[in-house]
């Protein structure tokens, strides 16, 4: 098991979670990774020739305000509009916060959706739409109901390329984090999680052999299993251990082969790029997980943290909407740079934004308008779908739900929206409700 330390995050309702690093179970004795391949192929369902596209989600948990971000409202009274100046962007007639300078400038490689809504305030709720498509049926639910995105897109899509998984999670955000999972799918479609802080020189110790293990050693394990593979096989009647290993190999794949470490391994990336990211955790998320797609990995979500600013909102805007800023630009550019913006969609939200009205020193829950900043997948960029009132209380053009921002992300992925999976019931599931892509973006 690959387990690093990181943070921990809590929300205002006491949600509380240690971060940390994991890349599955790789003991190849206990076969943990070849069984989540297993499960992942037996329960795949046959999809035409797949898409090359992919998606990094970027989810900053705890409910971003809006105004003080993407979409300020410099004409409202002060109580609404707060302390921080608003700034030209790419587009004319479009201003973002001060705190957005390298965003603004690279606005013309992005769409903001900025007349989002949905009808929960709670924060489990929230995360579960955005996460899912799907509003939660449970108070307080503490795990997927309903497939995310991301397992969809696993059990659909598949990843890219050998050697590497489909679907990963990292990040610090114990709330975008907590609805990754594959549901009714099976564990087989939970994402392989990196939660730990790459802003160092990460680099994937767990995926070298065990102290003492050479390579030989390894190989002559491998055979060693094959055997016993055949010798449970012939005592399986019921065929479930047929082609477990092809599911050996991938494994062994994974663990010799050079795909998932050099993704992981920031070392190698000119120095003033990762400046350019950012230092720090989300900056060098980011950078990770543009490596990660490049790598062949289809869907990555990264949770960002303590986004829950009820109290002392402009000095916490302050501190971490720059990184933010930078992070964001940074990778948009860099996708440009590299030629792949064609091919990975970027997508940064949260689960809801936050009170027009400033109550004290912070805004407090609202899900009545909140933002969507997406980049490339082929969408159409440079421009901003929908607006709010004058004091951002709520839609004023172009009224539009989650379902509509993941509608379009499977667009993207080239999955098919009214596709339906059976549950352990054997009740039919479909993957969204029904919605539209956003059709400006198309």
């Amino acid at each position: 098991m690959w387990t690093i330390d990181g943070d921990s995050y809590r929300s205002c309702d006491g949600i509380s979670r240690r971060g940390f690093l994991r890349v599955g179970s790789l003991g190849l004795s206990g076969l943990a990774l070849p069984d989540l391949l297993r499960l992942r192929a037996q329960a795949a369902a046959p999809s035409p020739a797949a898409k090359s596209t992919a998606v990094i989600q970027i989810v900053l948990s705890g409910g971003p305000t809006q105004i003080d971000t993407f979409d300020p409202k410099p004409d409202a009274p002060r109580e609404f509009k707060g302390e921080f100046s608003t700034i030209e962007t790419r587009l004319p007639g479009v201003r973002f916060s001060e705190l957005l300078p390298r965003c603004a400038n690279a606005l013309d490689k992005m769409a903001l959706v900025r007349s989002l809504a949905h009808q929960t305030s709670d924060h489990l709720a929230g995360t579960h739409w955005i996460m899912t498509a799907f509003n939660s049926t449970q108070q307080q639910a503490r795990k997927n109901e309903r497939p995310s995105v991301g397992a969809v897109a696993a059990k659909m899509r598949g990843a890219g390329a050998p050697g590497v998984p489909p679907y990963v999670s990292m990040g610090n955000g114990f709330l975008g984090s907590n609805y990754v999972g594959g549901a009714y799918l099976g564990p087989g479609f939970n994402p392989f999680t990196f939660n730990g802080d790459p802003s160092g020189n990460l680099r994937a110790r767990d995926l070298d052999p065990p102290s003492g293990l050479s390579l030989d050693r390894l190989d002559d394990r491998k055979t060693l299993l094959a055997r016993l593979d055949r010798i449970n096989r012939a005592r399986d009647v019921s065929g479930t251990m047929d082609g477990l290993d092809r599911f050996a190999q991938q494994a062994y794949e994974m663990v010799t082969g050079p795909a998932a470490r050099e993704a992981l391994d920031l070392s190698d990336e000119d120095p003033r790029l990762r400046d350019r990211y950012g230092r720090n955790r989300l900056g060098q998320s980011c950078l990770l997980a543009r490596r990660l797609v490049e790598a062949g990995v289809t869907f990555v979500t990264l949770s960002d943290g303590n986004w829950d600013h009820h109290g002392q909102i402009f000095s916490l805007c302050r501190a971490q909407v720059p990184p933010l800023d930078a992070a964001v630009a940074t990778l948009v550019e860099d996708l440009h740079d590299r030629g792949l913006a064609d091919r990975v969609l970027v997508l940064v939200w949260g689960e809801f934004g936050r009170t027009p009205r400033i109550t004290g020193n912070g805004r407090d829950h609202w899900p009545g308008s909140m933002f969507a900043l997406l980049a490339g997948g082929g969408l159409k960029m440079g421009q901003v779908v929908g607006s709010t009132t004058r004091k951002g209380e709520s839609p004023a053009e172009r009224p539009l739900r989650p379902e509509h921002v993941i509608r379009t992300v499977y667009h993207v992925l080239g999955i098919d929206p009214n596709h339906e999976f059976r549950n352990e019931s054997g009740r039919p599931m479909p993957i969204l409700n029904q919605a539209d892509v956003i059709r400006e973006l198309i």
